[in-house]
C-alpha cells in the first residue's frame, strides 16, 4: 500500500501559520518580561534639607563682599516639607509583589503616591491605579479593580525600587482607598495595597 505524500505547499502553509501564531503570542504575552528587572530610585518628595544663608551663631558677616556661609538649620527648626496622608503594604496578586505605599502631601498642596522598596514582576503595559475597589487576597482579588472607579497615575516606571507618581488634584482620596499595579493589556492586578 502506497503512503500518500503531503503536498509541499500545504506543509509550508502550516509551518507559516505556526510561526505567525508563535510571533503573535510572544508579542501579546511578552514572556521575556518575567526575566527582565528594572530599578528606579527616586528621592522621597520634599526630603531635601532646608538651607538658609543666615550667619552661623557667633560669626560676623563677611565684609569682603562674599556671602555669609550657608548653614543647615537643626532638624527641630526645619519646616516640614511633606505630610503622610495614607500608607499601605502591597500584597501579591497574579505576581509576587511586595513593598510599601505612601501618599504624601507637599507644602504646595500637591499629593504624591510613592512606592518604597517595590518588588514585583515586569510585565506588558503595567499601570499605577488609585482605585475605589477593595483589596482582596488571593486569586479573587486579581480582577476586582476593573469593576470600580479609578484614577490612573501613569505607567509603572520600573518593577523595583522607590518611585513617585503625582496624584491629580481632583482625585478623591476618601473614595480611592486602594492602589493597584494593573496590567492594562490583560486586565489583571499584579499586586495591590489598601490605604489607611
Amino acid at each position: 500500500m502506497r503512503q500518500r505524500r503531503r503536498h509541499p505547499v500545504v506543509l509550508a502553509v502550516a509551518a507559516l501559520i505556526v510561526v505567525i501564531g508563535l510571533a503573535v503570542g510572544a508579542a501579546l504575552f511578552q514572556p521575556w518580561q518575567l526575566f527582565v528587572n528594572t530599578t528606579v530610585d527616586e528621592a522621597r518628595p520634599g526630603d531635601s534639607p532646608t538651607v538658609t544663608s543666615s550667619p552661623l551663631p557667633g560669626s560676623t558677616p563677611s565684609t569682603a563682599g562674599e556671602p555669609a556661609p550657608a548653614r543647615q538649620e537643626p532638624s527641630s527648626q526645619r519646616q516640614p516639607t511633606t505630610e503622610v496622608l495614607r500608607t499601605g503594604n502591597l500584597i501579591s496578586h497574579q505576581h509576587q509583589t511586595s513593598g510599601k505605599v505612601l501618599i504624601v502631601r507637599l507644602v504646595d498642596g500637591r499629593r504624591v503616591l510613592r512606592f518604597e522598596d517595590l518588588n514585583t514582576s515586569s510585565g506588558p503595559d503595567l499601570r499605577v491605579w488609585l482605585s475605589a475597589g477593595p483589596v482582596v487576597r488571593g486569586r479573587g482579588g486579581w480582577f476586582v479593580f476593573a469593576d470600580h472607579p479609578h484614577a490612573e497615575l501613569g505607567r509603572l516606571k520600573a518593577n523595583r525600587g522607590n518611585q513617585n507618581y503625582v496624584i491629580p488634584a481632583d482625585a478623591d482620596l476618601d473614595q480611592l482607598t486602594s492602589v493597584a499595579i494593573w496590567c492594562k493589556r490583560f486586565r489583571v492586578s499584579f499586586g495591590a495595597a489598601a490605604l489607611a
